[in-house]
């Protein structure tokens, strides 16, 4: 290998790895609830998924719905079940009350992985505005079965309940 060859493998390496501390960094700021921080560093790292991904939630989280699910779009074209982008996507669709979409969205993620639990929840959110209770309920159940300990679940067991 000759000394430009070497070093421009040695720049790949470390601009990648350049990426992946922002991705690690911008995961940090998200999970403790620092989204204005956060989105930033996800946007100066897009060419990785993972930052689409986490800057998609971000987005929810910042309220900004529309822009969020052109994000989760487009990590799910990259990585069309990744849990993080389909509860994202999921999220920003119910919040726009794009309900049809919403639900057509997390029944093809649920068709590709069955275990996708906040595909469920968000599904069963945009059935209960459609006021379709049995498949709400049927979602609910199935998020509740993945997710028993989920900040959620209280809520939707009460919920449930009152079903009966």
């Amino acid at each position: 290998m000759n000394r430009l060859a070497w070093l421009l493998s040695v720049l790949t390496i470390a601009g990648g790895s350049a990426v992946a501390q922002d991705v690690k960094q911008g995961i940090a700021l998200f999970n403790e609830g620092h989204y204005a921080e956060a989105e930033p560093v996800f946007r100066a790292a897009l060419e990785a998924t993972e930052a689409r991904t986490y800057l998609a939630a971000t987005l929810v989280r910042l309220g900004r719905y529309a822009e969020a699910a052109t994000e989760a779009k487009a990590a799910l074209e990259a990585e069309p079940v990744q849990p993080v982008a389909v509860a994202a996507l999921g999220e920003a669709l119910v919040k726009q009350e794009k309900l049809d979409e919403a639900i057509a969205r997390m029944s093809a993620a649920l068709a590709a992985k069955n275990d996708l639990a906040y595909a469920y929840y968000w599904r069963g959110q945009a059935y209960q505005r459609n006021k379709q209770v049995a498949r709400m309920a049927d979602d609910y159940q199935a998020f509740l079965k993945l997710k028993p300990e989920a900040p959620e679940a209280p809520a939707l067991k009460v919920l449930l309940g009152s079903l009966r």
